[in-house]
């Protein structure tokens, strides 16, 4: 009995060592396809071409239209969109703020509106500036301290963290609250210290969010140079003005999609692996890494496992999805879909850091899924990914995780220089390099490929 215990042992090892080569030479067909082909790359400069791509602009939905003419020529089981109703909001011309102390002498100031701000009144606003470090600070101030002037918020990005996205989420809310803040103490406008890792004068843009019920007041960004000077000058004058000019404007809701494209699994085709990224990008800059990679990265991945002959045991669907950045709607409207149609997703995949280097995947599922996933690490090249973290997922899959518990993984990449770019004009083609992104593109194929030949 036990010589045969052994003997099926055994074969059972030879077997599995025989699949673990052929996951392995798959996997570095993908490698070597995106590496040769450099599909996603070119993709990727062909939808920068376009422009950028904000909710309910004409560029978003021609990028939309792009994206679903290419994904008709993959040989995909099917491409569709799907109807999305978006926030429409424009920036309107430049905005302009000019420092002036008390000796007359004038500094223009580098500058972006937040994603949603209100403009300022016809010609403009003149107001004050109290500078603080961060909500908590303004709050401690009494109102007539604050009223009728424009509160600058100036905190550092913190450059002590290894992962940069800490300290950018440690100083997003300044961002995303400050306007609110500002206005309960009685303030006229709010300006931001970027949130970005560099040090230029390009402003970094975002949403930004407003209280009903509260008077919404003008929000902008300014470059870290530019930030520095303000500081510099209050610190020899309080009583220096700016003279801020804004013209952000918001329509009426407007139509737009979610672009699909699907392959049919052979076996269990009502169990879904979806992949995906977001199509739109703020209104300054290519949006190269955010997250026109992201979106590459997931439909070029479906075309590599179509390249390859792959004959998934599973449905696969790469989206591109709309509204990500002021709104979520695009990630609302497929999880929608998804519980309207009772579909059974076995696992989600975002790509929203950049089109960095590979590094792992952040995953939220229990620990037997994510050890499952860990198992998977072996048959990855070398310099690729190395690890699969507890918690991550992304913005636009979060919806169906939270609808239905869909186990969700984020591509995680070597992000030091994301917050350079980010919401910025520096976000451009130009800065994406094709191994990087080509190498990210080939590891979303293996986990897909790996996730439909073993499940989860």
């Amino acid at each position: 009995m036990r010589t045969t215990l052994l003997f099926f042992s055994m074969m059972l090892a030879i077997m599995s060592h025989g699949q673990n080569d052929q996951d392995r030479l798959m996997i570095k067909n993908f490698f070597d396809d995106a590496l040769t082909g450099k599909q996603s790359y070119l993709w990727l400069e062909d939808l920068c071409e376009i422009g950028p791509r904000l909710s309910g602009s004409k560029t978003s939905l021609d990028a939309i239209h792009w994206v679903k003419s290419v994904m008709d020529t993959c040989g995909f089981d099917t491409a569709y969109l799907q109807p999305v109703l978006v926030p429409h909001w424009e920036r309107g011309a430049r905005e302009k703020a000019t420092l002036t102390d008390r000796n007359g002498n004038s500094y223009e100031l580098s500058l972006l509106a937040i994603g949603g701000s209100v403009g300022t009144p016809e010609g403009g606003l003149r107001g004050q500036v109290i500078e603080v470090q961060s909500i908590d600070d303004l709050d401690h101030l009494k109102a007539e301290e604050v009223k009728g002037k424009i509160v600058f918020y100036n905190p550092p990005f913190d450059q002590r963290n290894i992962s940069p996205g800490s300290s950018y989420g440690a100083n997003v809310i300044v961002r995303s609250r400050g306007a609110i803040a500002a206005a309960k103490k009685g303030a006229i406008a709010s300006l931001i210290r970027s949130v970005g890792s560099s040090y230029d004068d390009a402003p970094h843009t975002g949403t930004g969010n407003y209280l009903e019920g509260l008077d919404s007041i003008p929000a902008a960004a300014l470059g870290v140079q530019s930030a520095e000077k303000l500081h510099d000058i209050l610190a020899l004058d309080p009583t220096a003005t700016i003279d801020l000019s804004m013209h952000c404007q918001w329509f009426d809701d407007a139509p737009s999609y979610n672009v699909i494209a699907e392959v049919r699994g052979a076996e269990f085709p009502d169990e879904i692996i979806v992949m995906g990224g977001h199509l739109d990008s703020w209104d300054i800059s290519d949006g190269a890494h955010d997250d026109g990679a992201g979106c590459m990265h997931s439909l070029g991945a479906l075309k590599l496992i179509v390249n390859q002959g792959v004959k998934p045991k599973r449905t696969i669907r790469a989206v591109m999805f709309i509204n990500e950045e002021n709104g979520t709607r695009g990630g609302i409207a497929y999880a929608d879909s998804a519980l309207a149609k009772n579909e059974k997703h076995i696992a989600a995949i975002e790509s929203d850091a950049g089109g960095f280097s590979p590094r792992g995947f952040g995953m939220t599922a229990s620990d037997d899924k994510r050890s499952k996933v860990e198992s998977f690490l072996s048959l990855f090249p070398r310099n690729t990914i190395s690890y699969i973290s507890r918690g991550g997922g992304g913005v636009d899959i979060g919806p169906l995780h939270r609808a239905d518990g869909t186990p969700m993984l984020g591509l995680i990449v070597d992000g030091q220089k994301m917050f350079d770019l980010h919401h910025s004009p520096n976000d451009v083609f130009e800065t994406v390099h094709f191994r990087e992104l080509e190498l990210g593109t080939a590891t979303m194929a293996g986990m897909i490929y790996l996730l439909d030949q073993y499940g989860l």
